[in-house]
Order: structure tokens, then C-alpha cells, then sequence
């Protein structure tokens, strides 16, 4: 066996030790020198400090031995490693052999042999498939061929040994799967939240792997690995209570015992003690140390018969002292990435208050929209009833009149001589039926008589009409029963939204390889980040928060900001920026998406006749945080019912597309509700474009509007659709008209009152754009002024119609600090 050979060569075992020892001190030095020489910087010293742990683990895995005689730590370091970080394969194998030598030349042979053949195998395999679901099957066949192989030399060909070595190999592939999970917490500074429970078994079982390396290092006859696991015990007792304590302390002392049969006490100790520890935890670092202490009087002193009482306490005393030094933000920290600890909940709590809040805030918004539309149907529900009854008494006696009176001989002299009289009479007739159904009053029913010779043919049309009225205000009254109906259920939708607003609670969405992509990013661009919390990475939502360790001179402005815009390769900035705790530098500091284009806008505004109240409404507005929203609407004439129609289109499509629904879907709900609001013919027309503040790409949406233009340098192109105007039909298609928009273009948006100001011309498009080509200025005000007042001269300064003009010129949005480019790295 490769151990009996490394006992007979002591001697030469001890120079060899020696010179690999001294190989990698030179390496080491080497590594520092050059470092030096580049002028060492953040990034770099992080790189170093990777390094020699890199190295410091893989000497002491190198070392790590259970059942007397098996390896199954090296290799599926070694696996994860050249995955993980391949340009740290060479170093971590050195270690490796290292370790291995400190405890025989064996070993180290042994060692040496499974790595070479691990990269042969996995040479081979990458040039047959790279993936790396092939990596454990690697560590497999390297383990248990070389543990064959081994056996093979010294005892010959048997089944026990390939039995043995397939166990070895099992275990090897087990463990790689572990460090897959394991690793990288301890080599990557991750942010909190996102351990689960088997990542942290993961964890303890890699640090226990570590202790097995220093099994038989003495200091004043105390073992190394026995005040190691208690301190281990201690932290996570006293972090995460007394589950993750007992679990913590079950796997070390199982790892230990693996190591060194005489250290199966140890799992008994550790477990009671981090059970004790965990529950004494409220107590503080004092109650979690009692714990420790008590555990091990117990075990010294009835159950370990191999150790003094004064060595285990002292282990114990030693492992508390160690504890106590520990910063309070360590364990707070590690709190943190433990599942069920306060820590652990505050941090989840806190992100999902903000998403909470965000959320809300878009329930609000449609809560208002309900509340808008039901005060739509209310308003018009109660406003009809009053202002149509004199109108209704006269449509009612002019129906009478032209049922009896037309064929009356007597009508010249009733309806022109006799007007006042007959009206009053046939009103006063009106009235009595509608009250008794007949002409009670003998007086009335007198002078009626001696003044119409067809007196019983009126009172009976009378009465009928009354009748075939009496139906029309029963459905009439139906219908204004059905708004108001109509109107208490939007208010209900309203108020139960507005609740719900208040309740509502949403699940983060992980992006957790995007947060380490970003921190390592900056790390590598030499930005040190202490936290990435990234919320949102859609396309022009972006939203990060970053704690970084300090911002005296704006680094988030200047550097992390033009940086990161680099990474997702759209424009970031800093839209907030806070202290991340009350005492100390470090900053919190929001980056969210910022527009790619930014809109200059001018209006032009007038009434028909100069006066004060228009029938033209418009709008202007920013949808979210990247769209940008332009609309005009014309109500049917002038005055106070075409503004107030108008307006109310405007307000409607306002609300709905804060909201966030669609424009299509939101002009269809606008034409609905003025449909069904009146039975009048009111109609509206709708001009409505809709800009990407991202993409540059414009939608319009012109119902039965007139045709807008855009300007780019001497280049005027129309847009036109045929869409009848809003509250015409209940049904209606909306045809979308689609532009992409460029920086410096002029959007020219109008109603129809300046489009046909100049009556004489007889084509109006090609008029209007040799008008917009021949501005000199580009000023979006200044063109909207020149139109109107061009359209007014025109018209011998007349203004025969209501006049709006809406200009917008498109810009590019120019950040404060310049991009500059981040080291190349693919990430997700």
C-alpha cells in the first residue's frame, strides 16, 4: 500500500514536503510580485485573497482522510474549482498535493495520480460534450479508478476492490454534488435572503470537510478541530437557534467521527451543545456559551473516557473566547441567510414592502378610474331629467296639435289669431288629464268646449299621448335606473380595488445569477458593491438597489450608474440615494431605467370667435416611465356642451391609460360609455398618439380626427385613418397607425378647425405640408404659434372654428455622466 511505502521513506518524504512547500511559497511570492508590478488595486487584492484561500482549502481537503484511508475530498474540490474558476485548477491541485504530503508520501502519490487522471477524463469528455452535468460521472471514474488502481498494485485483482472503490467513488460524486452548492457561498459574497435550508446543510458539511484536515494538530494538548467545531456550533446556535444548532452540530461531529472512530463523542457533544445553545440563545452570546459549557461538562465528565475534564473544558473555554471576539455583524449577517431567523424575515419584509407599495399604487389607479366613470353616469343620470321638461311639453302638444288640429277647419283661427289662448287651454287640459284622467273642472271643460269645435277628439288624443308617454318615461325611467345601477356597481368595483390595495402582497421574483453577474462585473471594473438587490430588469424598468460602502463623491453617479448602463445596455441612473444605516458611510442607491428620448412639446390653443370656452380638449401626458402621450378631442359644435363633451374624453382616456390598459382597448371602453351615456347624437372625435420613450416608436389612434404630420428635416409625411368619431356606433373597429420616430423629427398633431381653416383651398394635406416644410425654426412652441396664426391669416383673421395645435420634437436624452464599458462578461 501507498501508506507502508510512505512510512519506509520518511526521511525522503520530509525533503519532498519541504520542496513542494517551498514551490508554492514561490508561487505565492511570484503571484504578489506581479501584482505589485501592475500597481495592485481592489480588484486584484480580491483576486489574491481568492487565491490563498483557493489554496489554504485545498491543503487542508488535501489532508482530509476518513475511514483511515479514504480521499473522497480532493478530486470533487479540484472538479468544482475548474469549473468554477478553471484559471485556479493548477493552484488548488498544488494545494491539494500538499496537503496530502503533510501526512505521507502515499497519500500524496495517491493524490497525485487521481488528478492527473481526473484531467485526462476530463479532457476527453469535453471534446465529446461539454456539459456539465457529466462532471460528477468525472469525479467518479477518476475516485474509484485510482482507488482500484491503488489496490490493484498492492493486494491484486478482487471483487472486494472494486466493491471498495465504487464506494469511494460514490462518495466522491455525493460530495461534488454538495460542493457545487457549497463553494461558491463561501468564495462569493451573496446577498441575503436566498439560502435555503439544504444550502445551508451544504455549507456545514464543506466546513466540516475543512476540520477532518486539521485532525491530530495539537496547541497545549487542546485539538484544533474539537475548539473549531464548538466555535462553528456556537455561531450558527446563536444565529439561527437551536434546529440549525443541533442539525450544525449532528453533521460535524458526523464528520468528525468519519475522520477518527475516537471522535464518535464528539457528534453527541456538538449536538447538545448547539441544542443548548440554541435554545438559551435569548440569553445572548452568554446564554449560547452556557450551553456549550454545560454540554461539555456532561460529556467529560459521564460519557468521554478518552479525554480529561480539564482538556474538554478548556477546548470548550477557548472555542467561547473565540465566540465572544466574533463581531456582532458577522452573525447578524449570517443570520440573515438562514431561513426562519428575525433577520431572515426583516430582510424579506423589507422587499416585499416595496413591491407592495408599487403594486398598490397600480390598484389605486384603477380604483380611481371606477370612481371616474360611475361619477360619468351619475351626473348625466341627474342633469336630463330637469333641463328636458319644457322641452318635453312642447314636443308633447305639437304631437296633439298635428294629430287633430291639422285637419281643422278652424286652425288659422285657433293657431294664429287665438295662440296664446289655444296653448293655455290645451295646457290647462293637459294638466287636468294627467291629474283625473278627464276634465274635471265643469268651468274649463265650458270655455273648452265653446272654443274648439272638435273638443272631445282633442281631450281623447290627449289622453292617449299621456298614455304612450307615460311608457316612454317608464323606460326612460328604466334606463336612468340601469346608469345609476351601473353607477353604484363602479363605485363598489372601486372601493373593493381600493381595499385590496391596501392588502395586497406580491412574491419576489429571484434574480439571484443576475445579481452576481452584476456585483461581479463591477468587482472585476474595480467598483466594490457590498449588497445587488435587483427588482426589475425589463426592458425599460429597470430597478436596482445597491448598498454600496460609501458615496463622498458621487461614485454611484459617476461610476456604478454609467457602468451598469453598460451591463444591460440601456441608459441607468441614480434615481435615489439614502443612508443604509444611521451611523457609518455605507449608501443605499436606487438605479432605475431613464428614457432613451425625451419630448419638447408646444401648444396652440384657441376658441371659435376668440371666446373663452372651446369645444377643442387636449392632453399631454406621461404614461409610466416610458411612454409619452398626446391627444386632442373635438366635441360636435361649440361652446360649453362641446367642451364639456370633449373634455370628458379626454378625462376618460386620461385615467384609463394610467391605468395601464391598453389604448386600443381603452378608446373601445371610452366609445361604449358615450354611447350608452345619452340618448342624444353628441359625438366626439379622438387625434391620440402614443410615443416609446425607449424605442423611438410612435402608435395613432385618429378617430374621426384629421391627419397629423411629422417633419423630418425637409421631409413631411401625413398620417391619416378612417375611424368614425367616438359614440357613434356602439361597435367599432380602431385602425392603429404605426411610426417609428428618429431624434430631431416634429410631431404636428391639429384639430379640425385649423386643418380647414382656409376654406378656399381645395387640397388641404398638400397645403399644410409646404406650409410645416417652409418653417425655418425647429422650436416645437414657435412652429405650433406660426401654424395658428398662418391658419388665422388665412381666414381674413377670422376664427370660424375652435383651433388646437399640438407640437412634439423628439430629442435624444443626454445623460449626465458618459458610458464607459465594463470587462466583457457574459452573464444572464
Amino acid at each position: 500500500m501507498f501508506v507502508r511505502s510512505g512510512v519506509q521513506s520518511v526521511t525522503k518524504l520530509n525533503g519532498q514536503a519541504v520542496s513542494v512547500v517551498e514551490g508554492l511559497k514561490g508561487f505565492v511570492v511570484r503571484k504578489a510580485l506581479s501584482l505589485t508590478e501592475k500597481k495592485i488595486d481592489k480588484v486584484q487584492i480580491q483576486a489574491l485573497k481568492r487565491l490563498l484561500l483557493i489554496m489554504g482549502v485545498g491543503f487542508l481537503l488535501g489532508r482530509s482522510v476518513i475511514l483511515l484511508q479514504l480521499l473522497p475530498f480532493a478530486i470533487p474540490f479540484l472538479a468544482v474549482v475548474f469549473k468554477w474558476r478553471r484559471n485556479l485548477t493548477l493552484p488548488a491541485a498544488f494545494a491539494l498535493i500538499a496537503g496530502s504530503t503533510s501526512l505521507s508520501f502515499g497519500y500524496a502519490g495517491h493524490t497525485t495520480v487521481a488528478i492527473l487522471l481526473y484531467f485526462f477524463l476530463q479532457a476527453v469528455i469535453e471534446k465529446v460534450n461539454k456539459s456539465k452535468s457529466f462532471l460528477p460521472l468525472t469525479v467518479f471514474l477518476a475516485v474509484a479508478g485510482t482507488r482500484y488502481l491503488s489496490l490493484v498494485i498492492q493486494e491484486g485483482t478482487s471483487i472486494y476492490h472494486l466493491f471498495t472503490a465504487s464506494v469511494e467513488g460514490g462518495l466522491a460524486l455525493v460530495v461534488t454534488l454538495i460542493f457545487f452548492q457549497s463553494i461558491p457561498l463561501v468564495f462569493e459574497r451573496k446577498k441575503q435572503m436566498n439560502l435555503r435550508h439544504e444550502e445551508v446543510v451544504c455549507l456545514v458539511i464543506l466546513l466540516g470537510s475543512l476540520l477532518t484536515g486539521t485532525v491530530g494538530w495539537l496547541i497545549y494538548q487542546m485539538s484544533v478541530e474539537h475548539i473549531v467545531a464548538r466555535y462553528v456550533v456556537l455561531i450558527f446556535a446563536f444565529s439561527g437557534g437551536a434546529t440549525i444548532g443541533a442539525t450544525v452540530g449532528v453533521i460535524m461531529g458526523l464528520i468528525l467521527s468519519l475522520a477518527s472512530v475516537s471522535q464518535l463523542i464528539s457528534m453527541s457533544l456538538l449536538a447538545f451543545a448547539g441544542l443548548l445553545g440554541g435554545l438559551l440563545k435569548e440569553g445572548g452570546k452568554v446564554g449560547t456559551a452556557i450551553g456549550l459549557v454545560i454540554a461539555s461538562l456532561l460529556m467529560a465528565m459521564y460519557a468521554d473516557s478518552q479525554s480529561s475534564l480539564n482538556v474538554t473544558l478548556f477546548e470548550s473555554l477557548t472555542a467561547v473566547a473565540f465566540f465572544y471576539l466574533t463581531p456582532k455583524k458577522w452573525t447578524s449577517s449570517l443570520a440573515g441567510y438562514i431561513p426562519g431567523t428575525v433577520e431572515y424575515t426583516q430582510e424579506q419584509q423589507k422587499y416585499l414592502r416595496k413591491i407592495r407599495d408599487v403594486t398598490a399604487g397600480k390598484v389605486e389607479q384603477f380604483s380611481d378610474l371606477f370612481l371616474s366613470l360611475s361619477r360619468t353616469f351619475s351626473f348625466h343620470g341627474k342633469t336630463e331629467e330637469g333641463e328636458e321638461t319644457e322641452c318635453e311639453v312642447d314636443l308633447f302638444l305639437s304631437s296633439v296639435t298635428e294629430a287633430t288640429c291639422q285637419t281643422c277647419m278652424k286652425k288659422q283661427q285657433c293657431w294664429a289669431r287665438d295662440f296664446d289662448k289655444t296653448y293655455g287651454l290645451m295646457e290647462q287640459i293637459m294638466g287636468a288629464c294627467e291629474k283625473d284622467g278627464d276634465i274635471k273642472d265643469r268651468a274649463l271643460a265650458a270655455v273648452w268646449k265653446k272654443h274648439c269645435i272638435i273638443d272631445t277628439k282633442v281631450v281623447d288624443t290627449i289622453n292617449g299621448k299621456l298614455k304612450e308617454r307615460d311608457g316612454e318615461m317608464r323606460l326612460r325611467n328604466q334606463l336612468l335606473e340601469s346608469r345609476q345601477l351601473v353607477a353604484e356597481q363602479l363605485i363598489g368595483v372601486s372601493q373593493v380595488m381600493e381595499d385590496f390595495a391596501k392588502d395586497i402582497q406580491r412574491e419576489k421574483k429571484v434574480h439571484e445569477q443576475q445579481e452576481i453577474d452584476i456585483k461581479n462585473s463591477l468587482s472585476e471594473a474595480g467598483v466594490d458593491v457590498d449588497l445587488v438587490d435587483i427588482y426589475s430588469l425589463e426592458p425599460g424598468n429597470v430597478d436596482v438597489e445597491m448598498i454600496i460602502p460609501s458615496n463622498t463623491y458621487n461614485e454611484a453617479e459617476k461610476v456604478i450608474a454609467p457602468l451598469l448602463s453598460d451591463i444591460l445596455r440601456e441608459c441607468v441612473i441614480v434615481k435615489h440615494t439614502e443612508a443604509a444605516r444611521s451611523t457609518g458611510p455605507e449608501t443605499k442607491v436606487v438605479f432605475a431605467s431613464t428614457k432613451t428620448f425625451v419630448i419638447n412639446q408646444g401648444i396652440a390653443h384657441t376658441a371659435k370667435g376668440g371666446k373663452w370656452v372651446s369645444g377643442d380638449s387636449y392632453s399631454t401626458m406621461e404614461i409610466g416611465e416610458g411612454t409619452y402621450a398626446m391627444a386632442i378631442s373635438d366635441g360636435m359644435g361649440n361652446g360649453r356642451r362641446a367642451h364639456i363633451e370633449s373634455q370628458e374624453t379626454i378625462d376618460l382616456l386620461r385615467r384609463i391609460l394610467l391605468s395601464g390598459i391598453d389604448e386600443t382597448v381603452a378608446i373601445k371602453s371610452i366609445n361604449s360609455v358615450l354611447s350608452l351615456r345619452s340618448n342624444e347624437e353628441v359625438f366626439s372625435t379622438l387625434d391620440l398618439a402614443m410615443l416609446d420613450l425607449q424605442t423611438g416608436k410612435a402608435k395613432f389612434l385618429k378617430v374621426g380626427s384629421t391627419p397629423s404630420y411629422i417633419k423630418r428635416g425637409d421631409h413631411v409625411m401625413s398620417l391619416e385613418a378612417g375611424n368614425l368619431p367616438i359614440g357613434m356606433i356602439r361597435e367599432m373597429d380602431v385602425d392603429v397607425v404605426s411610426e417609428q420616430l428618429k431624434a430631431g423629427d416634429l410631431l404636428i398633431m391639429m384639430s379640425d378647425g385649423v386643418y380647414e381653416a382656409s376654406k378656399h383651398v381645395e387640397n388641404k394635406d398638400v397645403r399644410m405640408k409646404r406650409m410645416i416644410r417652409e418653417m425655418m425654426t425647429k422650436d416645437p412652441q414657435e412652429v405650433a404659434d406660426l401654424l395658428m396664426e398662418k391658419m388665422i391669416r388665412d381666414a381674413d383673421g377670422e376664427i370660424h372654428d375652435d383651433m388646437t395645435v399640438l407640437v412634439a420634437k423628439v430629442d435624444h436624452y443626454l445623460p449626465e455622466w458618459a458610458t464607459f464599458s465594463a470587462p466583457e462578461k457574459e452573464w444572464a
